[in-house]
């Protein structure tokens, strides 16, 4: 699984706990345009929602990932790219920084093949995730600017993912946390819902992660910030 979010600009995020727009099919996703598929959400996650949901997607053309909130019992499936896990750095609740790794790991044997790791900073105190975790959410620039390095220096993580979770961020902040990093890829999260938005966060992230959009406005909102993404990377 070298890298394989190396060259992702545009990625969709399901949320098995909710239902698609009016209309829409999970096979229609994988036809977007998106670079890869991550099926995941903060609570009510269960391996049964997710397995539907790949059969959902067979064959898609594109890498499917899942980020897991329950324990798999069978590890790696067919059709899925890899699990990519969360470490929640300004969680307040150590659960979510090494304690329910911890235990996954201790139960699920997992394959270190098909495993990445993502440094999240959650910037939303009125989001679900910043509760679930206890986030401390009360951060400035500098304060994301270093837990990012701290990430990447220190923690060795190759994907950043600054979670603002149904609020569009601070351009700025971003920007300055990707300036931070070397070689670590900046994932960005929340609040994308249109071609501007896309646009806007694709210029100062090195990936775009676009969820609520799909389950409130469906599909082809999905593609619209598709095209804002591919245009902001096209022009820098």
């Amino acid at each position: 699984m070298a890298a394989a979010w190396a060259q992702w600009g545009h990625v969709t995020k399901i949320d098995p706990d909710k239902a698609l727009h009016d209309g829409d099919t999970y096979a229609a996703i994988a036809e977007t345009g998106t670079d890869a598929l991550i099926l995941g959400g903060t609570t009510n996650v269960t391996e049964s929602s997710v397995q539907s949901i790949l059969a959902a997607l067979t064959p898609a053309e594109i890498p499917i990932f899942v980020e897991p909130t329950y324990r798999p019992t069978l590890f790696h499936r067919e059709g899925l790219a890899g699990y990519l896990v969360p470490i929640v750095l300004n969680a307040d609740d150590p659960l979510w920084i090494t304690g329910a790794h911890h235990e996954w790991v201790r139960s699920s044997d997992p394959d270190w093949n098909y495993v990445q790791s993502e440094a999240y900073i959650v910037l939303n105190p009125a989001s679900s995730v910043a509760t679930y975790t206890q986030a401390n959410c009360d951060l400035d620039v500098d304060d994301v600017v270093a837990y990012a390095e701290l990430a990447e220096q220190i923690l060795g993580q190759e994907i950043v993912y600054l979670e603002y979770s149904g609020t569009l961020g601070d351009p700025a902040v971003v920007a300055a946390a990707r300036d931070a990093l070397s070689s670590a890829r900046l994932f960005y999260g929340g609040g994308i819902h249109d071609y501007d938005s896309a646009f806007e966060m694709a210029s100062v992230a090195d990936t775009v992660i676009v969820g609520n959009v799909l389950h409130e406005a469906g599909i082809e909102a999905v593609a619209a910030t598709v095209r804002g993404a591919k245009d902001a990377h096209h022009e820098s």
